[in-house]
């Protein structure tokens, strides 16, 4: 039988009760249907970077799209390229794709684990780029009116980590969003230097000024190291990679929260409202790398305190544990509410 700990980058989960990959779009949208007339549970699943399943597992049906295509459309009218990419796809395998056929403003996104699919939903994002900067459209698959829908840049919403297609999760149709993706278009322009470098410690690793432009291989090359250094790069043997990414947002504050916060936190400007630091609020609250409640298996990672990870047969309560453990030590530290990133599903 199936597990989802076999499915996801935690490696934790109990059995699917029923489990069926997709090769084509059709088969894909036949098995959603078919599961929504019969009101059977769904969750669609890419490379499971973003979930917390519980040990009981999933009572439902597990789908994993496994169509894994990009298709290119130059537009020399706007010097430009087009790409669509199926669901399925590695986000990963687009990035390098990007850098190598020399396509700008992927490449400071490199190394994000999972698929296509999941990255407008969350508006995946990482060293001072997201991919709201280069998002076109996106095609889905919309369960409530039973038809392809595609929904343009301008109707998706984005935020930090959130969009309309992650807000459309909600009740009857979750664990998975009403719009369920099934390919994704971005507008990229021609190049090999990089768009301006927004974010420091990137800067630092290239030898250049913040604000600054650098050869997009050089860029990935740069944050795939920064990544690396951190645990946040799939590996197998590397048990500080047996992780969801980030645990938790980086807050998101009015200035009046903002002026609360304790001497030091960090604070970015971020529109009308201030970003501060996850992982130092972690730290601040005694939080070392490697925490570990007594006899747990669930830790923080040793390399990066944003990250909650599977030493070794952890289970899903385990995590649960020790993240709420943190949350509420975060909270008596510094009056803040962490706020989980990935989906946890069955807790």
């Amino acid at each position: 039988m199936t597990t989802l700990a076999q499915l996801t980058t935690l490696r934790v989960g109990g059995p699917a009760a029923q489990f069926q990959e997709a090769a084509s779009e059709a088969e894909f949208i036949d098995a959603i249907r078919a599961a929504d007339a019969s009101a059977t549970p769904l969750l669609v699943i890419g490379g499971g970077s973003n979930l917390l399943v519980g040990d009981e597992g999933f009572d439902g049906l597990v789908l994993r799209d496994t169509r894994s295509q990009i298709r290119v459309q130059d537009d020399g009218m706007c010097g430009g390229v087009s790409v669509t990419a199926t669901a399925g796809t590695p986000w990963d395998e687009l990035v390098a794709r990007a850098v190598t056929d020399g396509w700008l403003g992927l490449e400071a996104l490199s190394g994000i684990p999972g698929s296509v699919g999941a990255a407008p939903v969350q508006n995946i994002g990482a060293y001072g780029a997201e991919l709201a900067e280069t998002f076109a459209s996106v095609r889905t698959w919309d369960r409530e009116r039973g038809a392809v829908r595609t929904l343009m840049a301008v109707e998706l919403g984005f935020g930090y980590r959130t969009s309309v297609l992650k807000r459309s999760l909600v009740a009857p149709y979750g664990p998975t969003p009403r719009y369920v993706v099934l390919d994704m278009t971005v507008q990229m322009r021609f190049g090999t230097r990089s768009g301006p470098v927004k974010y420091q410690q990137l800067a630092t690793a290239l030898g250049i000024e913040l604000g600054e432009r650098a050869p997009t291989a050089d860029v990935r090359d740069a944050v795939l190291a920064l990544r690396g250094s951190k645990g946040m790069v799939l590996d197998p043997a590397d048990h500080d990679t047996w992780s969801a990414g980030s645990f938790f947002t980086n807050p998101v504050l009015t200035e009046e929260q903002a002026a609360r916060l304790p001497e030091g936190a960090p604070q970015y400007a971020w529109g009308n409202q201030v970003k501060t630091s996850a992982a130092w609020l972690i730290e601040h609250a005694g939080f070392s790398k490697g925490f570990a409640l007594p006899g747990s298996r669930a830790a923080l990672s040793s390399k990066h305190s944003l990250a909650l990870t599977n030493t070794g047969g952890a289970t899903s309560a385990e995590l649960r544990e020790l993240a709420r453990h943190i949350q509420v030590g975060v909270r008596n530290a510094s009056g803040i509410f962490l706020t989980p990133e990935p989906l946890i599903v069955g807790a």
